[in-house]
């Protein structure tokens, strides 16, 4: 299924989690886990724009899989601490839309009227 919602995401996460005796890990093995999958994706980065190349038979990740990695382990953090992240990106996205809100050059938006163009 694609064009997940955050909260579809949730659930699923919840649902494979929910299957296993362990469960979630707790809050601190949590970080360490995120910790290591930023710095798996910060390897990707560094193989494919830095001067880092990889090992000779080093396996092949992709940055789009360390990603997925991370979402999933947001997911399962957010979960255990019951953070519905839905609500929590949009308190951050009109946080960021006010505190932000001139800090950047907006681009231009390009009118065919305002390029002096006439139509016959």
């Amino acid at each position: 299924m694609s064009g997940k919602t955050l909260k579809e995401i949730q659930v699923e996460v919840d649902e494979y989690i929910s299957q296993f005796k362990e469960g979630y890990f707790k809050p601190l093995s949590m970080l360490a886990r995120m910790t290591e999958e930023v710095g798996e994706l910060a390897r990707e980065v560094n193989h494919l724009y830095g001067e880092k190349p990889k090992k000779p038979g080093e396996q092949e990740n992709t940055i789009a899989n360390e990603l997925g990695d991370i979402i999933f382990i947001v997911t399962c953090f957010a979960n255990s601490l019951g953070i519905d992240l839905e609500r929590a990106f949009n308190e951050v996205m009109d946080k960021y839309k006010t505190r932000d809100a001139n800090r950047w050059t907006r681009k231009e938006h390009v009118n065919i009227m305002d390029r002096g163009e006439t139509s016959s």
